[in-house]
């Protein structure tokens, strides 16, 4: 992995270096503000309201700016930075249309809880207001998609704005915070004083959980017959993964991993019953709904998890525990609410370990289940399933790359099929389900990681709304390994459209699509295709086998759907099956 991504200096020399009180301007206070807060990358695209920003970085080499061809590239670049490292992700775009177009993706980090600072120009103060050329009201147009926003009128304030912005991003839950910088403040000068020790009246996320509550979960782990743990993001945002796996260990009780909950639990442990929800697996759905104890650790019970709310885990005191109280409740009724971070109260409940005595008999049930109903389809030597090369990825890649995705049928069948057994190894758009994610946020985990294999795997469709940032992985050398997936088919909408809508098929042909080879080839990076299995397994070994980047076409049997499916409506035990059964 030969990505040309400068080597970094210790933030120690960065620190004694850029801390020194001078007189400087707006951007340079910026410049400078980052690195303080340990940024390595940025990702960005220049224009009039952030040129003042864009000259400081003129030889700039203290940290690495990559210029994306998109706004929209930029942010998802800084999201999967943010996902595959832990990392607070940045990106930069002008006023106006630069703003806006970021938008989407500060909606799709908002949704799964991703710390981004997101930096935006605006035009000067004086021309706030007056619809000046390129001026957009970013900060109202992003308050509903935004933890926090900030304008900066004042160039004294950029330093404590800068520095409380990382705070809030990264703390509590997590998620994208925008910093709105008019071109006068950006210009202006004055004395630079680093970002001081925080004091934000009103914000003090809960992180240690009430006693009293881990007392009664742990005696209903004692009493429950049925229980289960249903893990979901947030255990991998607090880094809970190793007190997650001594949890399950130490109380014995079967787990199933939410869409971004996977990597959170090893998928080869015995206790796994794999992802639930619309597309989930027999044992997991019917795990929920045949439980007594239901253990919400992280997740925040989506509508893609519960199915029809009024039938979900009908026999179950629920429990759940997460660091922001305003999901607790929301949409599912709970018996036992814990407020913490998932980290502190895992380790915290691992102090007192309850194993769960009386669940022997559904031990050995959800182990049957899982031998009796596992994911299975109809295999073809004459053409290529999907499924079949998601198996033969995770296969030949050990399960060891980071997998990026981007929305649609083949999204699932990742999830489905690729084995996920470790954090932050798995990065997909859930909550907003956005397409064109998938290829720009492989860039950023990439940059997170270069030592790494990242595998980017797209639908056909998801594919050409994001196919220009091909330019940066060549450019840059970034060694992203990018599947398509091609089924000439809007996927996902022609099965919604097959199964409800009685073959009523529209607005879903492909076809037209262009050679995704030649593509490639025109922007400088290797492509290669399969319509065989034979052929799939030679040109993945090339992929793996060339140190840049490489394009992938797998072209796959039109019709094939995801199962099993829960249709909207139903209850999550109510599930199509498909031929295979």
């Amino acid at each position: 992995m030969n990505a040309r991504i400068p080597e970094m200096r210790s933030t120690d020399e960065l620190r004694e270096k850029w801390m020194k009180p001078e007189v400087i301007t707006g951007s340079e206070i910026l410049l400078r503000s980052l690195l303080l807060e340990g940024v390595e990358c940025v990702f960005g695209y220049p224009g009039g309201a952030v040129l003042y920003i864009y000259d400081a970085l003129y030889g700039f080499k203290d940290f690495h700016h990559l210029l994306t061809r998109h706004e929209q590239g930029a942010i998802h670049a800084a999201d999967g930075y943010a996902r595959a490292s832990g990392k607070v992700g940045v990106c930069i775009a002008t006023s106006g249309p630069g703003a806006t177009n970021l938008v989407t993706g500060i909606a799709t980090a908002y949704m799964d809880s991703v710390p981004l600072v997101v930096i935006t120009g605006n035009v000067a103060t004086t021309l706030i207001g007056t619809d000046a050329f390129q001026e957009a009201d970013i900060t109202g147009i992003t308050m509903p998609i935004t933890k926090h926003s900030y304008l900066v009128r004042d160039v004294e304030d950029l330093p404590r704005v800068i520095h409380e912005a990382f705070h809030i991003a990264n703390t509590g839950r997590k998620g994208p915070v925008l910093i709105d910088i008019p071109k006068d403040v950006s210009a202006a000068k004055t004395l630079f004083k680093p970002g001081e020790a925080l004091d934000l009246r009103g914000y003090n996320p809960t992180v240690t959980p009430n006693r009293l509550q881990l007392e009664k979960l742990q005696a209903a782990i004692r009493e429950a017959e049925r229980p289960v743990i249903l893990a979901g993001g947030g255990v991998i945002y607090s880094g809970g993964h190793e007190a997650l796996y001594e949890f399950v260990n130490n109380t014995g009780i079967p787990i199933t991993t939410t869409l971004l909950g996977l990597g959170a639990f090893p998928s080869g442990h015995e206790l796994w019953m794999g992802m639930p929800g619309m597309h989930g697996t027999y044992t997991a759905n019917h795990g929920i709904q045949e439980s007594d104890l239901l253990i919400n650790i992280g997740a925040r019970f989506d509508d893609r998890v519960t199915g029809a709310l009024g039938g979900f885990a009908p026999h179950a005191k629920i429990v759940h525990i997460d660091i922001d109280p305003a999901e607790i409740g929301k949409n599912v009724p709970t018996d036992i609410p814990i407020v913490g971070d998932a980290k502190t109260v895992l380790e915290l409940l691992n102090q007192n370990p309850v194993y769960a005595e009386k669940a022997d008999a559904w031990r050995e049930l959800t182990a049957k289940r899982k031998l009796e109903k596992p994911l299975k389809y109809i295999d073809s030597d004459e053409e290529l399933k999907p499924q079949w090369v998601i198996e033969h990825l995770n296969e030949t890649t050990h399960g060891q790359a980071i997998v990026t995705t981007d929305v649609g049928q083949h999204q699932m069948w990742s999830a489905q099929y690729y084995k996920f057994n470790q954090p932050r190894s798995w990065i997909t758009s859930g909550g907003l389900g956005t397409m064109g994610f998938g290829f720009p946020s492989a860039i950023g985990a990439q940059m997170a990681h270069p030592e790494r294999l990242v595998i980017s795997i797209n639908g056909d469709g998801g594919m050409q709304m994001c196919s220009q940032e091909l330019a940066i992985c060549a450019i840059n050398n970034i060694p992203v390994k990018i599947v398509v997936i091609n089924n000439q088919v809007l996927g996902m909408v022609r099965q919604w459209q097959e199964l409800i809508y009685e073959n009523r098929y529209s607005h879903i042909d492909l076809e037209g699509s262009p050679d995704f080879v030649k593509l490639a080839e025109a922007y400088g990076v290797k492509g290669l295709r399969a319509t065989n299995k034979e052929d799939a397994k030679k040109v993945w070994q090339e992929a793996l086998e060339t140190p840049g980047p490489v394009l992938v076409e797998f072209v796959v049997r039109k019709g094939e759907n995801v199962y099993p499916m829960v249709t909207q409506g139903s209850a999550i035990d109510q599930m199509l099956m498909g031929d295979s059964e």
